[in-house]
Protein backbone atom coordinates (compact mmCIF):
# COMPACT_ATOMS: atom_id res chain seq x y z
CA UNK A 1 0.00 0.00 0.00
CA UNK A 2 1.49 3.35 -1.03
CA UNK A 3 1.51 5.29 2.27
CA UNK A 4 2.73 8.35 0.36
CA UNK A 5 -0.88 8.92 -0.69
CA UNK A 6 -1.90 9.01 2.96
CA UNK A 7 0.83 11.54 3.81
CA UNK A 8 -0.22 13.75 0.90
CA UNK A 9 -3.88 13.56 1.93
CA UNK A 10 -3.12 14.52 5.55
CA UNK A 11 -1.04 17.43 4.32
CA UNK A 12 -3.91 18.45 2.03
CA UNK A 13 -6.57 18.53 4.77
CA UNK A 14 -4.21 20.37 7.10
CA UNK A 15 -3.36 23.12 4.62
CA UNK A 16 -6.53 23.36 2.51
CA UNK A 17 -9.11 22.75 5.22
CA UNK A 18 -7.23 24.22 8.17
CA UNK A 19 -7.99 21.29 10.47
CA UNK A 20 -6.41 21.13 13.92
CA UNK A 21 -3.46 18.86 14.73
CA UNK A 22 -5.74 16.74 16.94
CA UNK A 23 -8.16 16.18 14.05
CA UNK A 24 -5.28 15.34 11.71
CA UNK A 25 -3.96 12.80 14.22
CA UNK A 26 -7.43 11.22 14.47
CA UNK A 27 -7.62 10.91 10.67
CA UNK A 28 -4.14 9.36 10.60
CA UNK A 29 -5.07 6.77 13.24
CA UNK A 30 -8.37 5.88 11.57
CA UNK A 31 -6.91 5.49 8.08
CA UNK A 32 -3.81 3.63 9.25
CA UNK A 33 -6.05 1.21 11.14
CA UNK A 34 -8.07 0.52 7.97
CA UNK A 35 -4.97 0.11 5.79
CA UNK A 36 -3.51 -2.35 8.31
CA UNK A 37 -6.79 -4.28 8.11
CA UNK A 38 -6.51 -4.41 4.30
CA UNK A 39 -2.85 -5.49 4.42
CA UNK A 40 -3.79 -8.36 6.74
CA UNK A 41 -6.26 -9.46 4.05
CA UNK A 42 -3.52 -9.47 1.40
CA UNK A 43 -4.65 -6.22 -0.22
CA UNK A 44 -1.65 -4.08 -1.15
CA UNK A 45 -3.08 -1.57 -3.62
CA UNK A 46 -5.78 1.06 -3.21
CA UNK A 47 -7.28 -0.04 -6.53
CA UNK A 48 -7.93 -3.49 -5.00
CA UNK A 49 -10.08 -2.14 -2.19
CA UNK A 50 -13.78 -2.79 -2.75
CA UNK A 51 -16.89 -1.94 -0.80
CA UNK A 52 -17.07 -5.44 0.71
CA UNK A 53 -13.70 -4.89 2.43
CA UNK A 54 -15.02 -1.69 3.93
CA UNK A 55 -18.17 -3.43 5.10
CA UNK A 56 -16.05 -6.19 6.69
CA UNK A 57 -13.92 -3.54 8.41
CA UNK A 58 -16.99 -1.77 9.80
CA UNK A 59 -18.41 -5.10 11.02
CA UNK A 60 -15.11 -5.74 12.78
CA UNK A 61 -15.41 -2.38 14.54
CA UNK A 62 -18.83 -3.37 15.82
CA UNK A 63 -17.49 -6.79 16.89
CA UNK A 64 -14.78 -4.99 18.86
CA UNK A 65 -17.57 -2.95 20.48
CA UNK A 66 -16.53 0.47 19.22
CA UNK A 67 -19.25 2.95 20.08
CA UNK A 68 -21.39 4.52 17.35
CA UNK A 69 -19.59 7.86 17.46
CA UNK A 70 -16.20 6.23 16.90
CA UNK A 71 -17.58 4.20 13.98
CA UNK A 72 -19.15 7.31 12.43
CA UNK A 73 -15.85 9.18 12.73
CA UNK A 74 -13.90 6.32 11.13
CA UNK A 75 -16.38 6.10 8.25
CA UNK A 76 -16.08 9.86 7.74
CA UNK A 77 -12.29 9.45 7.59
CA UNK A 78 -12.63 6.75 4.93
CA UNK A 79 -15.11 8.78 2.90
CA UNK A 80 -12.90 11.85 2.88
CA UNK A 81 -9.74 9.93 1.97
CA UNK A 82 -11.25 7.90 -0.84
CA UNK A 83 -13.05 10.92 -2.23
CA UNK A 84 -9.64 12.63 -2.45
CA UNK A 85 -8.08 9.54 -4.08
CA UNK A 86 -10.88 9.47 -6.65
CA UNK A 87 -10.73 13.23 -7.33
CA UNK A 88 -6.99 12.95 -7.99
CA UNK A 89 -7.57 9.88 -10.21
CA UNK A 90 -5.45 7.60 -8.03
CA UNK A 91 -8.39 5.17 -8.14
CA UNK A 92 -11.07 4.71 -10.81
CA UNK A 93 -13.95 3.87 -8.44
CA UNK A 94 -14.74 5.16 -4.96
CA UNK A 95 -15.71 2.18 -2.75
CA UNK A 96 -16.56 4.46 0.18
CA UNK A 97 -19.15 6.49 -1.68
CA UNK A 98 -22.19 4.45 -0.68
CA UNK A 99 -21.21 3.41 2.86
CA UNK A 100 -24.12 3.95 5.23
CA UNK A 101 -23.57 5.83 8.47
CA UNK A 102 -25.02 4.36 11.68
CA UNK A 103 -27.51 6.63 13.39
CA UNK A 104 -26.25 8.32 16.52
CA UNK A 105 -28.43 8.33 19.63
CA UNK A 106 -29.44 11.80 20.74
CA UNK A 107 -27.98 12.71 24.11
CA UNK A 108 -28.91 15.62 26.32
CA UNK A 109 -25.90 17.59 27.53
CA UNK A 110 -24.95 17.28 31.19
CA UNK A 111 -24.87 20.68 32.83
CA UNK A 112 -23.73 22.13 36.13
CA UNK A 113 -26.16 23.90 38.42
CA UNK A 114 -25.75 27.56 39.28
CA UNK A 115 -24.98 26.63 42.88
CA UNK A 116 -22.22 24.24 41.77
CA UNK A 117 -20.65 26.97 39.65
CA UNK A 118 -20.85 29.43 42.55
CA UNK A 119 -19.13 26.89 44.81
CA UNK A 120 -16.18 26.71 42.41
CA UNK A 121 -15.99 30.45 41.72
CA UNK A 122 -16.08 31.32 45.43
CA UNK A 123 -13.53 28.67 46.43
CA UNK A 124 -9.89 29.43 47.16
CA UNK A 125 -8.53 30.03 43.65
CA UNK A 126 -5.24 31.67 42.76
CA UNK A 127 -5.26 34.34 40.00
CA UNK A 128 -4.44 31.82 37.26
CA UNK A 129 -7.18 29.42 38.34
CA UNK A 130 -9.70 32.24 38.74
CA UNK A 131 -8.95 33.41 35.20
CA UNK A 132 -9.42 29.90 33.78
CA UNK A 133 -12.82 29.61 35.44
CA UNK A 134 -13.95 33.05 34.25
CA UNK A 135 -12.87 32.50 30.65
CA UNK A 136 -14.40 29.04 30.42
CA UNK A 137 -17.62 29.94 32.25
CA UNK A 138 -18.16 33.65 31.55
CA UNK A 139 -16.89 33.59 27.95
CA UNK A 140 -17.67 30.00 26.97
CA UNK A 141 -14.22 29.42 25.50
CA UNK A 142 -13.14 25.94 24.47
CA UNK A 143 -10.11 24.61 26.31
CA UNK A 144 -8.05 24.64 23.09
CA UNK A 145 -9.03 28.28 22.50
CA UNK A 146 -8.11 29.13 26.08
CA UNK A 147 -4.60 27.66 26.10
CA UNK A 148 -3.77 29.18 22.70
CA UNK A 149 -4.61 32.75 23.73
CA UNK A 150 -1.89 35.35 23.19
CA UNK A 151 -1.62 38.61 25.11
CA UNK A 152 -2.59 40.61 22.03
CA UNK A 153 -5.81 38.57 21.70
CA UNK A 154 -7.34 40.40 24.66
CA UNK A 155 -8.61 43.99 24.78
CA UNK A 156 -9.25 44.68 28.47
CA UNK A 157 -10.77 48.13 27.99
CA UNK A 158 -13.10 47.15 25.15
CA UNK A 159 -13.79 43.83 26.96
CA UNK A 160 -13.46 41.36 24.15
CA UNK A 161 -11.27 38.37 23.25
CA UNK A 162 -10.10 37.39 19.77
CA UNK A 163 -9.73 33.61 19.67
CA UNK A 164 -9.45 30.87 17.09
CA UNK A 165 -11.73 27.84 17.25
CA UNK A 166 -12.20 24.72 15.14
CA UNK A 167 -10.70 24.98 11.68
CA UNK A 168 -8.78 28.13 12.78
CA UNK A 169 -11.99 30.16 12.54
CA UNK A 170 -11.77 33.51 14.28
CA UNK A 171 -14.26 34.38 17.01
CA UNK A 172 -14.71 37.68 18.80
CA UNK A 173 -15.98 36.96 22.31
CA UNK A 174 -17.14 39.71 24.69
CA UNK A 175 -16.63 39.39 28.45
CA UNK A 176 -18.07 41.04 31.53
CA UNK A 177 -16.80 42.90 34.56
CA UNK A 178 -15.88 39.77 36.54
CA UNK A 179 -13.70 38.44 33.74
CA UNK A 180 -12.17 41.89 33.28
CA UNK A 181 -11.16 41.96 36.94
CA UNK A 182 -9.83 38.38 36.76
CA UNK A 183 -7.69 39.25 33.73
CA UNK A 184 -6.29 42.40 35.37
CA UNK A 185 -5.43 40.52 38.57
CA UNK A 186 -3.88 37.63 36.65
CA UNK A 187 -1.65 39.88 34.53
CA UNK A 188 -0.06 41.25 37.71
CA UNK A 189 0.56 37.69 38.94
CA UNK A 190 1.86 36.77 35.49
CA UNK A 191 4.49 39.53 35.68
CA UNK A 192 5.74 37.99 38.94
CA UNK A 193 5.92 34.55 37.30
CA UNK A 194 8.10 35.97 34.51
CA UNK A 195 10.29 37.81 37.02
CA UNK A 196 10.68 34.75 39.30
CA UNK A 197 11.72 32.55 36.39
CA UNK A 198 13.95 35.21 34.82
CA UNK A 199 11.90 35.27 31.61
CA UNK A 200 12.08 38.54 29.72
CA UNK A 201 8.94 38.15 27.68
CA UNK A 202 6.26 35.71 26.53
CA UNK A 203 3.43 36.29 24.07
CA UNK A 204 1.44 33.42 25.58
CA UNK A 205 -1.31 34.44 28.02
CA UNK A 206 -1.59 31.45 30.35
CA UNK A 207 1.63 30.39 32.04
CA UNK A 208 2.45 27.76 34.64
CA UNK A 209 4.28 28.75 37.81
CA UNK A 210 7.45 27.56 36.06
CA UNK A 211 6.90 30.13 33.31
CA UNK A 212 6.17 27.50 30.66
CA UNK A 213 3.06 27.70 28.51
CA UNK A 214 -0.01 26.06 30.01
CA UNK A 215 -1.31 23.01 28.13
CA UNK A 216 -4.75 21.52 27.63
CA UNK A 217 -3.81 18.72 30.02
CA UNK A 218 -3.01 21.30 32.71
CA UNK A 219 -6.50 22.77 32.30
CA UNK A 220 -8.15 19.33 32.26
CA UNK A 221 -6.37 18.42 35.52
CA UNK A 222 -7.54 21.68 37.07
CA UNK A 223 -11.14 21.12 35.93
CA UNK A 224 -11.11 17.60 37.37
CA UNK A 225 -10.02 18.96 40.75
CA UNK A 226 -12.84 21.52 40.67
CA UNK A 227 -15.27 18.68 40.06
CA UNK A 228 -14.09 17.04 43.29
CA UNK A 229 -15.29 20.13 45.18
CA UNK A 230 -18.88 19.49 44.02
CA UNK A 231 -18.56 15.67 43.87
CA UNK A 232 -19.20 15.69 40.15
CA UNK A 233 -17.26 14.71 37.02
CA UNK A 234 -17.02 17.83 34.85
Amino acid sequence: MDVQFLSEYLEYIEIEKGLSSNTIDAYRRDLTDFLDFCSAKGINKFSQIQRNQMNSYIMQLHDKQFNSRSVVRKIASLRGFFKWLSANEFITQNPAQMIEQPKLPKRLPKVMTLEEIKTIIHSDLNPTEALIVELLYDCGLRVSELVNLQLNNIDIKAKYIQCYGKGSKERIVPFGKNAQQAITKYLKARDLILLKNNIKDSKHLLLRDSGKEMTRQDVYNFIRKQGEKIHKHI
